[in-house]
Formats: C-alpha cells, structure tokens, sequence
C-alpha cells in the first residue's frame, strides 16, 4: 500500500457495500478531508495547462480554491492524443497538497495502475471500454487505499456499469468526446447523472459523480440541475483571467441551481 495516501486505515476492511469515502472518514483526515467534502467539488484539469509551466498551473489552481486536480493521462491509443504519465503525477503531488484525480484514457489501465498508485495519487479512473476485466482492476485500486473510478464515454450506457458500481468511488460522466480539451458539452450526456443518482439511492451506495466535457461558466446552470457532486474544467479555467472569481463564480451558479434537498457530499 502506498502509505503517503490514506493513514490510519489500512486495518479497515471494506465490506461489499462500503465505499472508500466513508473508510477516509474514519482514518486520518491530515486536511484531505474537509476539502474533499465541500460540494461541488472543482476539479481543474491539467490537460488545458501550459506544460512548459505545470507548477505555475498547480499554484494557479491552488490560490483560485479549487479543491482537486485532474489528471488527463492519455496514451494514443484510447484516445488520439498523448499527455503524460505517471512521472508527471508524482512530480506535481511533490508541489501540493490538493486532492489529485487520475483519469487514465488509456487502453488496458490495469498495466499502469501501480505506477500512479506509487505516484501517490489519490483518485484512479479508469474506462471500462478500454479494460477488459474492470471489476479486477476497480479492486486493485482500492486494495491499494486508493479511490476507485470509472467513467463512462457519450456512446456507453449506464446500465452497462451497474455491476461495477458497488465497487465504484468516483463514476465519471464524459459530456464530450474524450480526447481534447474546448469542446461543447453534449447535453444527451446529462440523462446519465439523473441515472446515477437514482441507482446511489435505490441501492444505498456513495459514489461520487463527476462531470467532464464543456463545464463552463454558460454550462454550470444546466450542469446544476442534475446535481453531479464533481465538475471538471479545464479550458474555461485556465482560459479565466481571474481564476478565483471563475471558481467562486460556479460554485454560486451550482448552489443556485442544484436540486433542493440533494445530501452533501
């Protein structure tokens, strides 16, 4: 286990039904904790980052308050375009202590889990499109103490995940075609976080449910209303001359326009 990641759990074991969030919860909490539960989450994307800067971009997203980074790896295959690997990951949990959520598009993932688990991330998702024995490799990364995700492309059904889902996290909604960053949302895409939520109730589960793909300042009152409890920007963050007005900005656009009496995270 990588014991930079979650102390004080490892003696824990995580029946059928529980969810890591609850195992963090009742571990150490060393400060991860309280800006992990403050919902929505912000999770700035490094994708739309300059990588000749990547620990100005992590102190830019540190001073605007987001309380996650997202880590778009991409290998090429999965997608077109090529990112970054593990290295980068662990490079930038060197320089902060945010929240880091590793969202590997990449085919068979299984093969590079341990890498960004020694990374010392926090979050790993994985695409059950791209991996052929999903549940194995949603068990792994939870044997490591590490959160579980998977995300699902446009083009996938929820009902295709749901045998996944008592081993999920994080599911991961994709509103736009993965693979580049500035693309518009693609509103069919938000039916599958009213899914979500229906199917975390009905069977008294805790993921969290994130969104990807056109979350921007125009977007975030449409987003709202479906209630997901992680958005994911990354052009219109990096793009805001004024990143902490950018932040708060959506955060009031959420709390403004989410479902009356949807829980906290």
């Amino acid at each position: 286990m990588h014991k930079g990641v979650i102390l004080g759990v490892c003696s824990i074991q995580i029946r059928r039904r529980d969810s890591l969030w609850s195992v963090w919860q009742e571990g150490e909490k060393n400060g991860i904790i309280s800006a992990i539960m403050s919902r929505p989450i912000l999770a700035p994307s490094i994708l739309s980052a300059d990588f000749a800067d990547i620990a100005g971009a992590v102190h830019a997203i540190e001073e605007a308050g987001a309380q996650w980074i997202h880590l778009d790896v991409m290998d090429g295959r999965f997608v077109p375009p090529i990112t970054f690997g593990a290295k980068m990951a662990g490079d930038i949990k060197k320089r902060t202590s945010l929240f880091l959520d590793a969202h590997l598009m990449v085919m068979e993932p299984e093969r590079h889990l341990h890498d960004f688990i020694e990374a010392g991330v926090h979050a790993i998702t994985i695409h059950p499109e791209a991996c052929i024995h999903s549940h194995r490799a949603l068990q792994t990364i939870r044997n490591h103490g590490i959160l579980a995700g998977i995300s699902l492309i446009p083009s996938t059904a929820v009902n295709t995940i749901a045998p996944l889902l008592e081993s999920a996290d994080i599911v991961l909604v994709m509103t736009v075609n993965p693979g580049y960053g500035g693309q518009k949302l693609l509103p069919f895409c938000l039916g599958k976080i009213d899914e979500l939520r229906t199917f975390r109730e009905q069977h008294g589960l805790s993921y969290r449910i994130s969104v990807d793909g056109g979350v921007n300042a125009t977007t975030i009152s449409e987003l709202a209303s479906h209630g997901p409890d992680v958005l994911v920007a990354g052009s219109a963050f990096f793009s805001a001359e004024n990143k902490r007005h950018f932040v708060e900005r959506m955060r009031e656009e959420f709390r403004r326009n989410s479902p009356s009496g949807q829980r906290e995270c």
